[in-house]
């Protein structure tokens, strides 16, 4: 037999009391048919919980243990009308979102930051991923929402996408080239096109087709080909990269948040190319977690 939610309420009423009559009271209940609810209810535990006697009642030892576990219980029972009701408003729940490693020196700590502010019940689940890896995770259902480099050429049907940031891209070069003059800095911005025909390192087409093809673009624009010398997956990879000499990089401006010894990041003179990161989302998902995520992502000062 299963024990009844209201069952279990009768006996917090007479445990919280000791006393039938008045718990019955309370219930809004007679008396015969509470006792007869905590007789069936001992008969299914197979125990007794109250000791009876003309003048008092008091629990068992057995019914005194028992009661550290059905009150827990029956207030669970009792929240469950907020917890719905938290969960259909967005204020309660999970949401697993993806970015790039770019968003970490830009978008991503101010939108964590507000959202986990408006909505602190929700767990965030975070998760770095190139932008390739987010377009398959959001078409299979696997992430809720990503923070990717600009994919408008390659995004799915599925998936629906807002901008966020645009940002001027900057060259990350060896500290090294600077002193010994190997670059022409005037002002503090990368002159004419020499620097063009230096090493670089840059990601794969197949991670960021979009930041790939504006670099590549840039170069040809102007009349060069990139003599690509290597491809990293992770921005800190490629910083990495370019410390230690082998080549330089265009990177986002936000990415000079990110130091890093040996590494100066120097704009370009003149009309550069401007990278896009947005938020990415499948159409059909509208988990009340993740409209308010979009919410906040498209009030964010991209200027901040």
């Amino acid at each position: 037999m299963m024990i009844e939610l209201r069952q279990l309420r009768h006996f917090l009423a007479v445990a919280d009391t000791l006393h039938f009559g008045r718990a019955a009271e309370q219930l809004g209940m007679t008396q015969p048919p509470l006792s007869q609810s905590i007789i069936s209810l001992e008969k299914m535990l197979g125990a007794a919980l109250f000791l009876r006697s003309k003048r008092s009642v008091a629990l068992t030892t057995f019914g005194r243990q028992w009661l550290d576990h059905v009150r827990p219980a029956v207030e669970g029972v009792a929240a469950l009308t907020d917890v719905a009701l938290r969960l259909r408003t967005g204020m309660a729940g999970r949401l697993s979102l993806a970015f790039v490693s770019t968003a970490d020196y830009s978008l991503l700590p101010r939108l964590v930051e507000r959202y986990s502010a408006a909505f602190p019940e929700v767990e965030l689940e975070l998760v770095e991923a190139t932008s390739d890896i987010q377009l398959g995770a959001l078409s299979e259902g696997r992430i809720n929402a990503g923070i990717l480099i600009s994919t408008r050429s390659s995004l799915p049907p599925v998936l629906d996408y807002r901008p966020l940031l645009k940002e001027p891209v900057v060259a990350a070069v060896p500290e090294a080239w600077v002193e010994d003059g190997r670059l022409d800095v005037v002002d503090g911005h990368l002159q004419g096109d020499g620097w063009m025909a230096h090493p670089l390192i840059i990601f794969p087409a197949r991670v960021a087709p979009d930041f790939h093809d504006l670099v590549l673009g840039f170069y040809r624009a102007r009349g060069h080909q990139p003599f690509i010398r290597q491809e990293a997956i992770q921005m800190q990879t490629i910083i990495s990269l370019v410390s230690a000499g082998l080549g330089m990089a265009l990177v986002p401006a936000s990415l000079r948040n990110l130091a890093r010894t040996g590494v100066r990041y120097i704009p370009i003179a003149g009309e550069t190319p401007e990278l896009e990161t947005g938020l990415a989302w499948r159409r059909t998902d509208n988990l009340p977690t993740l409209s308010a995520m979009i919410e906040i992502a498209s009030t964010l000062d991209p200027e901040a």
